[in-house]
């Protein structure tokens, strides 16, 4: 248990960085960002692949199909979705809204995986997701308000990046809740195995959604200069960071902790991203948080201990209740 919630730490520090890059290249399209962060996964991933092609070779069809698909939804589009939301909203909105994953999966889990991980009993688990809730809540509102006295209230920009951030919310819930599927059907399995399969997978769809980008671009004669935009040196470089540790790493990582804990924990254990992207949102503007939003990390920190308290009851089959 210990190891596994270790594991889901390192997982959120190193995902957190994803809320950086559309702050750091805020003139880049969403799509190129995200194109350009799964292409640099996708090669990180080759040399990786080589490394361990006698477990690869392992995988079936219907592995690769599983990994294809964990990489589309679960990888492109939604960090498509989360930078565009980014970009249109500012971080906070975003990050208000993915911060509602660990209550989203963990319900999810909850709902659909308790004959394998076993049942969190509800009258243990709403305290901690009710901690977990409002701590986002508080962490968020501060932010909110100054973002509206910032940019003027644009309503419509605005409720276009929710929009985008709750698609990003659905695609992360569906992600591990598959992810942990595999995962768990094949315990014999290499998790950083799995991870480079994955990071494989991503690398044709991102070679073809770049060659897509880049055409369109030049159909529409957009000023936007590419391959590698204004900055390509700083482009390069920080696809090249986000792919290697918020990419393959923290998938590697995350892997370890799904195979280790219950799926419904393990979702609430999410809640570390959005703490690391808050971290990280002050470093970036050298602020310290307002009281409230000190007060929503202690209450996020309460509430994944309470839940990390609560053990899985095993549910009676069918056939033992008969």
């Amino acid at each position: 248990m210990g190891t596994g919630v270790l594991y889901a730490l390192a997982a959120g520090l190193m995902w957190g960085l994803v809320f950086v890059g559309p702050l750091l290249l805020p003139e880049y399209p969403a799509a190129l960002q995200s194109v350009g962060r799964y292409l640099a996964f996708g090669l990180i991933a080759l040399p990786l692949a080589w490394l361990d092609r006698v477990r690869l070779r392992e995988l079936t069809r219907d592995d690769w199909l599983e990994a294809l698909k964990l990489a589309a939804i679960g990888n492109l589009l939604y960090y498509l979705c989360l930078a565009s939301a980014i970009q249109r909203a500012g971080a906070p909105l975003p990050t208000m809204i993915i911060g509602t994953l660990p209550v989203v999966i963990a319900v999810s889990a909850n709902l659909r995986d308790q004959r394998r991980d076993g049942r969190l009993p509800w009258r243990q688990l709403w305290p901690s997701l009710l901690l977990i809730g409002v701590g986002i809540g508080c962490v968020n509102s501060v932010e909110l308000v100054a973002l509206q006295r910032e940019e003027g209230g644009d309503l419509g920009r605005y409720l276009s990046g929710a929009l985008l951030a709750t698609v990003a919310v659905a695609c992360w819930t569906w992600y591990p809740l598959r992810n942990a599927d595999w995962l768990r059907h094949h315990p014999g399995r290499s998790p950083r195995s799995w991870a480079t399969a994955q990071g494989v997978a991503t690398l044709p769809l991102a070679l073809l959604g770049y060659a897509l980008l880049w055409g369109g671009m030049a159909v529409a004669d957009s000023p936007f200069s590419m391959p590698f935009g204004p900055r390509p040196l700083f482009f390069l470089g920080l696809m090249a960071v986000i792919g290697l540790f918020a990419s393959w790493l923290g998938t590697l990582c995350w892997n370890e902790a799904s195979q280790r804990l219950p799926t419904a924990l393990a979702g609430q254990l999410i809640v570390f991203e959005t703490l690391a992207a808050l971290g990280y949102a002050f470093l970036l503007r050298g602020e310290w948080p307002a009281p409230l939003t000190l007060l929503g990390i202690a209450l996020l920190v309460a509430g994944v201990l309470s839940a990390l308290r609560v053990r899985p009851q095993a549910v009676a089959t069918a056939a033992h209740a008969g």
